[in-house]
């Protein structure tokens, strides 16, 4: 299931259902999200790692992962993905119908267009990111059953965040992604000024997207504050990758971003209004 990886995105779906207006705290419904997002996010990473059994083997990130290890067969793998698949997105529908069909929406956009699309062109990259960040998008339906603004808003934050986060690990993995043909830099050459400039733009880019939760009436002004410096410190991260072109400088920018959503999605809910 890729549990650290699954269970980010939960977490962050489960703040976004908080934050809808007039939500209470209810642990029936944040466990059942909760269980229903786990079951969705790992359906399609076993789907993904069924698809890459053969490339996981050959980079030493990805190894030890049970399909490629062979410690699960592509059978067994598929099979657990759809019994997850299918009862993932059945729990949805308790919340709603609107927030089942995001959720097979996101599994298959995720498993089936942007998993293949890693060895073809870098625009992998912004086709991954929807997947990514829809989750913010699907707690907000589940609690509103509305495509309104705020479920909006922060998709757009977690969309951005997702640039300078995820081209920090291809520079840090570079050398793995190249063998096996993984195109998910934005420039050919590899790790380049490029590259580091466009993290530097959707950092800055993400310094806006944070004034309006507030603007909009969801959260209060400390809130704003407290994203504004953590939006700050991803665009110094960024700058320092651009100056110093190194992978230390890289895995910096991707343990910043770990702490960033964190950071910036508990401070929206403990400051909403």
């Amino acid at each position: 299931m890729k549990f650290t990886l699954s269970f980010t995105v939960v977490f962050t779906c489960v703040i976004c259902f908080q934050l809808a207006p007039k939500m209470g705290f209810d642990w029936l419904n944040i466990l059942l999200l909760t269980f229903a997002g786990l079951c969705i996010t790992g359906s399609a990473n076993a789907i993904n790692q069924a698809v890459e059994k053969d490339t996981d083997a050959q980079m030493k990130r990805t190894s030890n992962r049970p399909v490629a290890a062979g410690r699960l067969t592509q059978n067994q793998a598929y099979t657990f993905a759809i019994i997850t698949g299918v009862l993932g997105v059945g729990l949805m529908l308790y919340f709603n119908i609107a927030s089942a069909l995001l959720s097979a929406f996101s599994l298959f956009l995720y498993a089936f267009i942007y998993t293949p699309l890693k060895k073809i062109n870098s625009i992998a990259v912004l086709v991954g990111a929807f997947p990514g960040a829809i989750p913010c998008l699907i707690g907000w339906v589940a609690a509103t059953n509305e495509f309104s603004a705020g479920g909006w808003i922060l998709l757009l934050i977690q969309f951005l965040w997702q640039f300078p986060h995820f081209w920090a690990i291809a520079w840090v993995s570079h050398a793995d992604y190249s063998r096996v043909g993984f195109k998910l830099l934005p420039a050919k050459d590899g790790p380049t000024r490029f590259t580091a400039l466009q993290s530097i733009m959707y950092s800055v880019l993400m310094i806006p997207i944070g004034f309006l939760p507030h603007y909009l009436g969801m959260t209060g002004a400390f809130s704003m504050w407290v994203v504004l410096v953590a939006n700050i410190f991803m665009v110094v991260q960024c700058v320092r990758l651009y100056q110093d072109m190194g992978v230390p400088a890289a895995r910096r920018v991707m343990f910043s971003s770990y702490i960033y959503l964190p950071i910036v999605y508990l401070s929206l809910l403990a400051d909403k209004l």
